[in-house]
């Protein structure tokens, strides 16, 4: 018989093992009568703060939303003004840099390391200048950017420090001096998405802010319900991005499990790392700090990506890649940066390819994809 294709993500599977929980914790939203800003909300706003480590989690409907927001609250409270400068990673997924823009302020592109794909507080560093107000590293893959040197340059500098940890809910970050903590408290505000096919997936778009600054959070509530702290009455312009009750008990649900499914991760993540033959197959794969990273994605790099994308194809193996186009390579920012050169940026987004990692794939499934990455160097 056959091998059945190996998808990139199958989220039935991943729903199907939540079940029959899943279903009744909707259904009983749905009975309820009560479908925004409820009791489900608060209870996962409540859970999630918990988790994370933070006085405060407030749920929005999206992760672009939830860094704008945090940025539109900071300049609400004075803290930034139209135009100022927030020092992002240039390999990041274009949403990052749209929620600089869209609180009016300017994104300045930092080369990534080559060995972690993050930001480096050497590089960054280097571009801090008389208008920089904060720092934005990016968990990208699900690996914790190097906090502790981005902590001291927000310290030294004067500037505020905002994560965007949308690929990488629960993991934690080893400090210098060896204690944990884990991503959304190690900052001074994160920002999370919960679109279907993150670590902690909803079923539909959503986001959370996590902070333990209190009018932060008050400020960022306010923004998201119309600008309105108090119904009818308006304080600021805001804008309409709320969790709804039904994604909320999702969350609550599928958090209970979430260190489970991580440690999974983990796992068939060791098992492409001791099994794949990077030499044979001329493949670049980093060895990373296991307990600081949850694999949200495993890339490989390689100046063949599309050809070992092909391959796998034929041999039955969905993969993506994580992303094909740099952000100020694209139209949208053709004006902002099109004469822009990023080489080391450029080069990663040539050659990424993502292999699939999610907490239901088989053993069985994980070694087929070993083998099939291992069989392209015989080609």
């Amino acid at each position: 018989m056959e091998n059945k294709r190996i998808p990139f993500l199958d989220l039935q599977r991943v729903n199907d093992s939540f079940e029959p929980e899943l279903s009744e914790a909707i259904g009983r939203v749905v009975r309820s009568g009560w479908y925004l800003r409820g009791e489900a909300l608060r209870r996962f706003e409540r859970d999630y703060a918990g988790y994370c480590g933070t006085d405060y989690c407030v749920g929005v409907g999206s992760g672009l939303d939830a860094l704008t927001l945090i940025f539109l609250a900071y300049r609400q409270m004075g803290l930034m003004q139209e135009g100022d400068e927030v020092i992002v990673p240039a390999n990041t997924f274009i949403a990052t840099i749209l929620a600089v823009e869209r609180a009016g302020l300017k994104p300045v592109l930092c080369e990534p390391s080559s060995r972690t794909c993050n930001l480096e507080a050497e590089d960054v560093e280097e571009l801090i200048g008389p208008r920089t107000r904060a720092l934005l590293p990016v968990h990208l893959y699900g690996r914790v950017a190097d906090m502790d040197g981005l902590m001291e340059l927000a310290r030294n500098y004067g500037l505020k420090l905002v994560e965007d940890a949308a690929q990488a809910h629960g993991a934690m970050y080893t400090h210098s001096d060896g204690t944990l903590a884990r991503v959304g408290a190690l900052a001074d505000a994160a920002a999370f998405s919960f679109y279907p096919a993150k670590n902690l997936g909803a079923l539909s778009d959503g986001g959370a802010v996590t902070t333990d600054d209190e009018e932060l959070v008050d400020t960022v509530r306010a923004l998201a319900n119309y600008g309105s702290a108090e119904k009818y009455v308006h304080i600021y312009k805001g804008i309409n991005s709320r969790l709804d009750e039904i994604q909320a008990a999702v969350l609550d649900l599928k958090l209970a499990r979430l260190d489970e499914d991580n440690e999974r991760r983990r796992r068939i993540a060791g098992h492409y790392l001791r099994g794949i033959d990077p030499d044979r197959v001329g493949v670049r794969i980093d060895l990373p700090a296991m307990q600081n990273h949850v694999f949200h994605i495993f890339p490989l790099f390689t100046p063949l990506r599309n050809q070992l994308q092909e391959h796998l194809h034929a041999c039955g193996v969905a993969t993506q890649i994580h992303y094909p186009i740099p952000p100020h390579c694209q139209q949208a920012f053709q004006f902002e940066y099109g004469s822009l050169s990023l080489p080391l940026t450029e080069r990663l987004h040539r050659e990424e390819l993502s292999l699939p990692i999610f907490p239901q794939l088989t053993d069985e499934e994980v070694q087929r994809v070993i083998d099939a990455v291992n069989s392209f160097g015989a080609c």
